[in-house]
């Protein structure tokens, strides 16, 4: 187990939402944006650190920092989710954090009770990475301890920390809750 006090959150919001037709980070779901959604799912466990990846001149940024959240801008979101991932990574290194919990700002139905089971299962020795499972799948959010934030840093590609997350424990998640916004139609 980790106390939420020792890990930096971090919400990737930096996507282009190319599949949704608008920011979809900006869509309404419990009459709040997606991305505000999520957030505060991060902000109910009081992490140590709060930490937000956004595109530049993104109007999610205002909305998290508002929040608390330390604004990290991703001058190059169409390199993937990955480039948003390291920089997130680097700045949470500077802090005197043991993990980090990465969690996607598209998708606000996970609730602060799942990210809590996450940080119970946390052990830096034993269970050093713990995911979201799905069916199964690791997924995020995922909790990272400190000892792989340099792997974390140099991964590339769209697909962020997916090959660090098969040897992950896993905690499932109701499938609904872990559900991502990619279309309009999964608001719904």
């Amino acid at each position: 187990m980790i106390e939420a006090n020792r890990i930096a959150a971090i919400l990737l919001a930096a996507g282009r939402s190319d599949r949704f037709g608008s920011d979809k980070l900006l869509a309404l779901v419990r009459d709040e944006p997606v991305a505000v959604v999520a957030a505060k799912s991060l902000l109910a466990i009081e992490p140590g650190r709060l930490l937000a990846v956004c595109r530049a001149g993104s109007d999610i940024a205002a909305l998290l920092s508002d929040l608390g959240f330390e604004i990290v801008t991703n001058p190059d979101p169409a390199r993937g989710l990955s480039s948003s991932l390291a920089l997130a990574i680097e700045r949470a290194g500077e802090s005197n954090v043991d993990a980090a919990l990465v969690a996607l700002g598209d998708m606000p139905f996970v609730g602060p009770q799942h990210i809590k089971s996450l940080l119970a299962a946390f052990d830096p020795a034993k269970a050093p990475i713990v995911a979201s499972g799905r069916d199964g799948i690791a997924m995020p959010p995922a909790l990272f301890a400190r000892s792989h934030f340099a792997a974390l840093r140099n991964i590339e590609g769209d697909r962020g920390g997916r090959a660090l997350l098969a040897g992950a424990l896993l905690v499932a998640g109701d499938p609904l809750e872990l559900a991502d916004i990619d279309r309009p139609e999964d608001l719904r």
